[in-house]
């Protein structure tokens, strides 16, 4: 169950780097990983807004401090790898089912992402921000599958605690 609104996060569209990096204990929430704040800065200076992570194997796996998500024109793509899956991603997981969007996990390779239909960030600020950049990959912004995204985060229920 969600608490609050989200924030809005990121008023425009993200240019994600990619680098090579898996996160120590990556399905763990834990602190001290000045790695993420270090890809994060080298992103910027490199003229991307952040940076996304490749593991070992080849595959995309997550975001500096966001799950990725993806569109192929039919499904919610999801990356198989080892990551931290977030309330955000799984109230939206929760929420696709609800509504009986087809969604899949899958290895997303770098690519993979020039055929993808579109792609997005989110976290507890947002349920989707469009990324239109995967390193030297472009993608485009789909409307559909942003409004898919917001609407399955504003079926949750809001609880008071």
């Amino acid at each position: 169950m969600r608490t609050s609104l989200p924030f809005d996060g990121p008023s425009r569209p993200l240019r994600l780097s990619l680098v090579a990096h898996e996160r120590p204990f990556p399905t763990i929430k834990h602190v001290g990983e000045a790695s993420k704040t270090h890809y994060l800065r080298k992103a910027v200076k490199s003229g991307f807004d952040d940076a996304a992570f490749i593991d070992t194997r080849g595959r995309i796996s997550e975001a500096t401090i966001w799950n990725l998500a993806f569109w192929d024109g039919e499904a919610v793509l999801w990356p198989e790898a080892e990551l931290l899956p977030g309330v955000t991603m799984g109230i939206i997981h929760r929420q696709l089912k609800a509504l009986g969007i087809i969604q899949r996990q899958e290895p997303i390779s770098p690519s993979r992402v020039k055929n993808m239909k579109g792609a997005a960030v989110m976290n507890s600020w947002t349920p989707g921000v469009p990324v239109i950049a995967l390193g030297s990959a472009s993608l485009p912004i789909s409307s559909t599958f942003q409004k898919i995204l917001h609407h399955a985060y504003e079926r949750e229920p809001l609880v008071d605690i």
